[in-house]
């Protein structure tokens, strides 16, 4: 059992008070259906007038729902049984909604269509989204973040770099809000363990409610939608992730050209928070060249630019655009023009 499972089931097992099924606490947790048509409109509980809450869900065999909310003044559970296909109120938020599956695998029906979320998963529902959960009778763990707008807005301008990533990943991934939309998650390698060591130390602090938390939770949340942009795959439209590939080839591009000299992987990790083979693929599928074809590409591009218009020697723009073995510079430039970096010089100043 993982140490996130552990806290979990904590959580909704060790609480010093158990409310029972009629308790009016246990609407706002989870309020079974009640009409094939109406629908409910859940309102943020400003708890302790934080901009974030947690619902931790724990289905256990046998049709028993155990949830509780963090912060909370009392440590509780609130147990609610149910049958195998129930289903919650269909209801949107005034809120976003950021769920994780700790444990199990969990049903939603979003917009009409029964979505299945795996051990690992997270999505994110916007505030204008019609939903309602399934009530499995299997076991499974699920998290439910409540996130204020006002918190969403600055996760996200802190939590981009790039210029361009910002308006793209606010408006046509996140919130999305003009269509309504949901997105789903899916973790890409062995990312679940930093992921959930993240998650971890946001439901403690959520939990100790201690001073200063806010602050320490801002800061989880936004390595976690680090994470979720950079390691994660999320559901996005053809058409989506189009715009999303080129927008990111462009940012990588204008940085490498600006960088081309001493540019690395390491330094493109580092700025933009992808694993490495990230670029290899991105600039293959732009280009069809590698990373490295890519570089150099453009360190000769700039050599033959300084080789026509500045008066530098030939060596010193071997060294500018920053190869250090002249021998090879000379093979490569050999290659693309045919000719030696002098007889170029020549031949194209003599044309001006």
């Amino acid at each position: 059992m993982s140490s996130l499972l552990q806290l979990c089931t904590q959580f909704t097992t060790g609480a010093t008070s158990h409310l029972p099924c009629e308790h009016p606490m246990g609407k706002r947790l989870v309020c079974p259906e009640y009409s094939k048509s109406g629908q409910e409109v859940k309102t943020y509980p400003f708890v302790n007038n934080d901009k974030l809450f947690l619902v931790c869900w724990n289905f256990t065999k046998g049709g028993s729902l155990l949830s509780t909310m963090k912060p909370s003044p009392i440590s509780f559970c609130y147990h609610r049984p149910f049958k195998q296909g129930d289903k919650t109120q269909l209801h949107t938020h005034d809120y976003l909604e950021l769920a994780y599956i700790v444990e199990g695998t969990f049903c939603q029906r979003i917009l009409g269509k029964d979505i299945t979320f795996s051990k690992g998963d997270f999505y994110l529902i916007d505030k204008n989204c019609m939903h309602q959960d399934y009530l499995l009778d299997q076991p499974a763990t699920v998290l439910f973040f409540g996130l204020s707008n006002d918190i969403f807005d600055e996760i996200m301008v802190e939590n981009i770099s790039a210029k361009k990533m910002i308006s793209f990943l606010q408006s046509a991934l996140l919130k999305q809000k003009s269509l309504k939309q949901y997105l789903h998650f899916k973790p890409i390698g062995d990312v679940v363990s930093q992921t959930e060591a993240c998650l971890l130390s946001l439901l403690t602090e959520l939990n100790l409610n201690d001073a200063g938390y806010r602050f320490i939770c801002k800061g989880l949340l936004i390595r976690i939608f680090r994470l979720l942009s950079t390691r994660y795959e999320f559901s996005l439209s053809s058409e989506q992730r189009r715009t999303m590939n080129w927008v990111m080839f462009e940012e990588i591009s204008d940085y490498i050209k600006g960088n081309y000299a001493t540019v690395t992987i390491g330094d493109l990790v580092n700025t933009f928070h992808f694993q490495g083979d990230y670029f290899n693929r991105l600039i293959k599928d732009r280009t069809g060249l590698t990373y490295s074809g890519y570089v150099q590409q453009i360190r000769l591009a700039a050599a033959e630019h300084l080789l026509i218009h500045s008066q530098k020697s030939i060596d010193e723009i071997i060294e500018t655009v920053g190869y250090r073995n002249k021998g090879y510079f000379y093979k490569i430039f050999a290659e693309k023009h045919g000719t030696t970096p002098s007889m170029l010089r020549r031949n194209r100043t003599s044309r001006h």
